[in-house]
């Protein structure tokens, strides 16, 4: 990657950006301050016209920050070069070349890398071929010992002679030595199965049960990730997220077991278990919150009509439920998946807006939280258009 290429990049926005300009009317006309919406409506655009796609997470990335310092992979530049009208990122590259600027055929940045290693390991100095020091210090070994016999024998003799004498008289103590081992692993390994059983005491006594929600009215799964909250004296509570369609399970020597379970769609339940005579399976029942499944319902809602006219109808419908369904002062946070800009509020009338507005996206809305008032009105929503790899786990 070089200098040049990162203002390619810049040229290449902004041909991005006059590309959707021809066609729509965004918030504003600059892409670094486009959000919520204007992104999503600019990735249908993208699958549109370039068959392919970006994530939320890139166009923050590479679009909100200006100049950048990293440049895209190669699949998103040729993706995007595509979108603005070149057949690839190389050939977008070859119609804007700069002054004194060469752009080579085939530009692979690891054979640049390579040429550079091939180089460095060629400018090294060449080890030597040949092997004669180590073998003039073998001979040079076998000259001292030589030399050593002629002239010191009998001092080489008296050293023998005492170290088999301490050879002989070496069995005694490591006899001794053989005992005291033994003992000391012996006491070892009943502290460490001491140990043991005491830091594992609760793993070892402890019960696990297993509970399963349903839907009460509906006899089937829930629909929406619980959060449960075990409650436990003179403890802080432990919280637990589970996904629709799986089961709880809680391990614990409790004789006494307190949840408090809470979903979008459902009205809150609290449940005691006396875990002396409890089963160790169950199937608890959520009642399911009608009005709030209504707007999720309604917010999702296909909207394609067999002809132009068909789907202003659905969509006047669909607004028109939505309006009454929503209390006029409520409070909606769209929530993102990126450090730049992590939660945006938007009113009753943008969000019913961008739920009307038939695009792909609103198929991986997913709703985090949704309150009503006394009358029933839903004041509170916040939600989230997941990506396609968060759909995918």
């Amino acid at each position: 990657m070089t200098d040049l290429d990162l203002l390619h990049f810049e040229q290449l926005k902004k041909d991005v950006q006059g590309q959707y300009l021809k066609e729509y009317t965004p918030s504003q006309d600059d892409i670094s301050k486009w959000k919520g919406i204007d992104i999503i409506y600019f990735q249908e655009d993208l699958r549109k016209k370039a068959k392919g796609n970006i994530s939320e997470k890139s166009f923050y990335t590479y679009f909100k920050n200006s100049p950048v310092t990293k440049l895209p992979r190669i699949d998103m530049l040729n993706l995007l070069s595509i979108y603005a009208g070149y057949d690839s990122w190389y050939e977008f590259k070859k119609q804007h070349l700069f002054a004194g600027e060469l752009l080579q055929e085939n530009e692979i940045p690891e054979e640049e890398e390579i040429d550079e290693l091939e180089k460095t390991v060629s400018s090294a100095p060449e080890l030597p071929k040949t092997e004669i020091q180590p073998k003039k210090a073998e001979i040079n070994t076998q000259e001292n010992i030589d030399l050593q016999k002629s002239i010191t024998d009998n001092q080489l003799f008296t050293k023998n002679k005492t170290t088999a004498n301490e050879i002989e008289i070496s069995p005694a103590p490591a006899k001794k030595n053989f005992f005291k081992k033994n003992a000391w692993a012996l006491v070892t390994s009943v502290l460490i199965t001491i140990t043991g059983i005491l830091g594992f005491k609760d793993v070892l006594f402890s019960k696990t049960y297993k509970y399963c929600f349903i839907d009460k009215d509906r006899g089937v799964s829930v629909i929406n990730t619980l959060e449960i909250m075990v409650v436990k004296e003179n403890e802080s509570p432990l919280m637990y997220k589970i996904k629709p369609g799986e089961c709880f399970y809680y391990s614990t020597k409790d004789k006494n077991l307190k949840m408090r379970i809470s979903a979008p769609f459902y009205e809150p339940l609290e449940v005691n278990r006396n875990l002396e005579n409890a089963p160790e399976e169950e199937k608890i029942e959520l009642k399911p919150d009608d009005y709030k499944m209504a707007v999720y319902y309604f917010s999702i809602k296909d909207i394609k009509g067999g002809n132009p006219d068909e789907q202003v109808a659905l969509i006047k419908q669909k607004r028109n439920q939505l309006e009454n369904l929503i209390s006029s002062n409520a409070v909606i946070y769209q929530v993102y998946d990126n450090d730049t800009y992590g939660i945006e509020r938007l009113d009753k009338q943008k969000y019913i807006t961008l739920v009307t507005t038939p695009t792909t996206s609103l198929k991986n809305l997913n709703v985090i939280e949704m309150k009503k008032d006394i009358k029933g009105k839903i004041v509170s929503i916040k939600f989230k258009i997941a990506t396609t790899d968060e759909k995918n786990k």
